[in-house]
């Protein structure tokens, strides 16, 4: 984990103290996209009501990153994706 990650790592810490969530995992699966693409999450986590998230923790996006989230989106539409970047000593989200 690069420093960013593990910062948000300690706040899923905190939130799993509080009961927020029940679990979280980093880069735990690689979801496929199409034949040889996939993508891997930083982070898997299952919130309180046992529904499945996937965290992407950025500082700036390269390359294909932005779009990878997104076709995983529309492919698994049942999941939800976010994408967090730090900002000015706070946390900012983006659901896709």
């Amino acid at each position: 984990m690069n420093k960013t990650e593990q910062a948000y790592a300690a706040l899923l810490d905190q939130r799993k103290l509080a009961g927020e969530i029940h679990h979280w995992g980093f880069e735990a699966m690689a979801l496929r996209l199409a034949d040889r693409t996939t993508y891997t999450p930083d982070f898997f986590v299952i919130d309180k009501d046992g529904l499945i998230e996937w965290h992407e923790v950025k500082g700036h996006w390269m390359g294909n990153g932005r779009v990878k989230i997104k076709v995983a989106a529309a492919l698994h539409p049942w999941f939800r994706f976010v994408a967090i970047k730090y900002i000015k000593k706070s946390w900012v989200f983006e659901e896709f």
